[in-house]
């Protein structure tokens, strides 16, 4: 292949420039913000399931304990009731009188035992909400967090961005100046070679491989035409002479 040697010097431009883009989109990819969001949004989604299953449990709690005071409430209406047919004399039979008293004393017991199992309920309630205020509280502190690290993100990729569009428009001028089959090999390798298409030949060495050049390739390069265009015989990028390549 054939090309000016200005050509060929203006690749080692646009290596330089797409060399850039490439160390702004792994900066734009790899930005310390990036992992902090992804594990806030992580423990957010955790938070909100936990939220909703403390709820539930506050809820289905709060109805047992509704329940439980309905109990003690028809023990006590029927013991109240009992003691008026005690208190009010109506019955005068001793085995009645016994019967009645008895079952007053049964239903002492089962309103206290009812009334122990309220306030254990009560307990469990208030253990409940602490925990959804504690996980409503944590979810808050982690939104705000995660609100400030998505405006550190934003800004920091603005910042990129503009660098990224004017190294853009710059590379765009660049390539224009590189003959289109020249650019599409240089493109080609640049795909193959981890973003590296064109590299200087650097006082008898590769930058590209950064290997030295043996004699037999120094000799071959010195005896080719401006125009050829060299391939790194190790590494197979375009080689780019300059004044500085040790020729």
């Amino acid at each position: 292949m054939k090309a000016a040697p200005q050509a060929q010097l203006r690749l080692i431009d646009l290596q330089d420039l797409d060399s850039s883009l490439d160390r702004l989109a792994h900066r734009r990819r790899t930005l310390p913000e990036l992992a902090g969001i992804e594990r806030l949004e992580g423990r957010l989604t955790e938070l909100r399931d936990a939220i909703v299953a403390a709820e539930t449990e506050v809820g289905d709690l709060e109805r047992e304990q509704r329940k439980a005071e309905q109990d003690v409430d028809q023990v006590r209406t029927r013991a109240d009731r009992d003691r008026g047919r005690l208190d009010s004399g109506q019955v005068t039979s001793a085995k009645d009188l016994s019967g009645l008293q008895a079952e007053i004393e049964s239903l002492t017991r089962r309103q206290s035992d009812l009334e122990e199992v309220v306030l254990e309920i009560m307990e469990r309630t208030e253990e409940a909400q602490g925990r959804v205020a504690a996980l409503r509280a944590e979810q808050a502190a982690a939104q705000e967090e995660l609100s400030g690290l998505v405006r550190a993100r934003d800004a920091v990729q603005h910042e990129i961005d503009d660098e990224a569009g004017t190294t853009s428009t710059a590379r765009t001028a660049v390539a224009k100046d590189v003959p289109e089959d020249l650019l599409a090999l240089y493109e080609k390798l640049r795909g193959q070679f981890g973003g590296v298409g064109a590299a200087k030949l650097f006082r008898g060495a590769c930058q590209g491989c950064h290997l030295a050049l043996n004699t037999v390739d120094l000799n071959r390069i010195r005896a080719a035409a401006q125009d050829e265009v060299i391939r790194c015989e190790e590494c197979r990028r375009i080689l780019v002479r300059t004044p500085e390549s040790g020729l």
